[in-house]
């Protein structure tokens, strides 16, 4: 249809130059004849009119918005269905988008703060209204020429696709996918903290430059890593603030704020903790908040953020690192979109490295069980606190051939170990006086009393802790190669406590052979199981 079709659907309006286009339709400039009033014309797709069931939801969204009357809310003046055209006619606004001022000149982390809770404010009132917007996203902010942040278009995603994601076979996505939440992808049902997730990751993104999760891979990929990954830390922002965010973009909407006021409370006192009282008044931006909201914001702080972090964050401007997040598809025809649950698959198990960390890892404690060496004939227990009655002039202990004791001369009734080897040794170790053949020397005291036996079990618990800390980093995608190369040295030492505490309880002689195996098969089952779990 051409604008002629518009033009005709409007008398009353004087339809100008097209000013806008995106995946949910085109903005034309307009004017309304008898007030005088410049307003915004949103033409909605085609496939809204063709689809009977489109054209009903849209007619009940748009008595919906109609009614909405908010500061933070872009007013809609009338809507028209006639010859085949939906129309929606808004209030302009010529100040620009909050996108267009972050890929500009940039924000700092106060107007940010500042933008997000006007945006909260509006979709709090929408959210109310029991309207969901479903597409936030700095261009859905727009600024009016005295600077007031309002949210426009609301509820068209709920129009299309009734609050689900759709994609084309092409694999564009409609809506943007740097901003849906995951339950909003998959098709679940949507409360307000779709929402919420959709403007904590604006946040996000506003704060640092970057979006939660890793780039690359086209916006199936995007929507893939937002349903089964957690996000990133968020960067350079210190607490409360970055506690804030990241609790409005948790995966889980149970685990959200439970709406925007609820987020708006405590973003204001988090910022309030940061920028001091009265940030808002010195911010330059109207926002009009919520009596709850505004108290939370002016509320003193009991444990005050170090000043450094606070000049840092306030003094600085950041600005996009891409260009533009991936556009949305253009609706075109509903026959070529299919929900996106539909091609959202799981990641794939890399279950090669896990079979190998999981042999190393039998392996590696199997092998100190087994593998007892060639002990000398002869083993004498005693209490090592008591001297060693053999002839010679001169007794060497060693572990693993690992000197421990070194007396050069016996004493009246025999050779005294030093008092350190005595809490050194466990279990097993190996002596020979002089030129003579090697004897194993067993201490009588419970392991658990030698360095041997409580340092392997020690070792053991932090390297299997500081192990599994990583591969959940890695996993969440909170780390990177980094936590893979650390995982090496930590699985050496995982093998060689294994081995060491095994050899002390079950009186084995420690071998540098056998220490050696366990700690190559330690270091293999924790880089295999860190790959994967970059992988997974």
């Amino acid at each position: 249809m051409t604008l002629s079709s518009v033009v005709a659907a409007l008398p009353q309006y004087a339809v100008g130059d097209q000013i806008g286009e995106g995946g949910m339709g085109v903005v034309y400039g307009g004017l309304h004849r008898q007030l005088g009033r410049p307003v915004a014309i949103k033409r909605l797709p085609h496939a809204v009119a063709e689809d009977p069931r489109m054209s009903e939801r849209f007619e009940h969204e748009a008595r919906l918005l109609a009614r909405l009357d908010h500061p933070h809310i872009v007013p809609v003046y009338d809507y028209v269905r006639q010859q085949g055209e939906h129309l929606l006619v808004m209030e302009r606004l010529d100040g620009g988008t909050v996108w267009s001022r972050f890929s500009g000149d940039g924000l700092t982390a106060q107007q940010s703060c500042g933008i997000v809770l006007a945006a909260l404010s509006g979709l709090h009132a929408a959210h109310e209204a029991g309207v969901l917007h479903l597409d936030v996203k700095p261009k859905n902010l727009l600024f009016t020429s005295n600077g007031v942040v309002k949210v426009a278009d609301f509820g068209i995603s709920q129009v299309v696709s009734e609050g689900a994601t759709l994609v084309t076979h092409g694999g564009a996505v409609l809506g943007t996918p740097a901003y849906i939440a995951p339950e909003q992808a998959m098709g679940n049902a949507l409360s307000p903290a779709a929402d919420v997730y959709a403007t904590g990751t604006m946040l996000y993104e506003l704060l640092c430059g970057d979006l939660p999760f890793e780039r690359g891979g086209g916006p199936i990929a995007m929507i893939q890593k937002r349903v089964f990954q957690e996000p990133r830390p968020l960067p350079k922002v210190p607490e409360p603030l970055a506690g804030v965010v990241m609790r409005s973009i948790a995966r889980e909407p149970d685990a959200r704020y439970r709406n925007a006021e609820t987020f708006a409370i405590d973003l204001a006192g988090a910022a309030g903790q940061l920028f001091g009282p009265d940030w808002l008044v010195r911010l330059g931006i109207p926002v009009h908040l919520a009596p709850q909201v505004s108290a939370s914001s002016t509320r003193p702080s009991l444990r005050p953020v170090p000043e450094r972090e606070t000049v840092t964050l306030t003094g600085q401007r950041i600005r996009a690192t891409l260009v533009d997040p991936i556009p949305a598809a253009r609706l075109s025809g509903s026959s070529t979109l299919v929900p996106a649950s539909q091609v959202i698959k799981p990641p794939s198990t890399p279950w090669a490295l896990w079979l190998v960390a999981a042999l190393a890892l039998i392996a590696m404690a199997v092998v100190p069980f087994v593998a007892t060496g060639n002990p000398p004939a002869t083993t004498i227990e005693m209490d090592l606190a008591d001297p060693v009655k053999v002839e010679g002039t001169h007794l060497v202990v060693t572990a693993a051939g690992i000197p421990l004791a070194d007396v050069p001369a016996p004493g009246p009734e025999g050779f005294v170990l030093p008092g350190a080897a005595r809490w050194i040794i466990g279990g097993v170790v190996t002596a020979q006086v002089d030129e003579q053949p090697p004897f194993l020397l067993e201490s009588s005291r419970t392991p658990w009393l030698s360095l041997m036996g409580t340092g392997s079990a020690l070792l053991l618990l932090f390297t299997f802790a500081y192990l599994e800390s990583n591969l959940r980093a890695l996993r969440r995608r909170q780390t990177g190669m980094a936590a893979v190369i650390a995982s090496v040295p930590l699985g050496l030492g995982l093998g060689l406590a294994v081995w060491l505490l095994v050899s002390v309880l079950l009186k084995h002689e420690p071998t540098m052979s056998v220490a050696l195996t366990c700690g190559v098969l330690g270091a293999a089952a924790a880089l295999s199981a860190s790959l994967a779990s970059r992988r997974a």
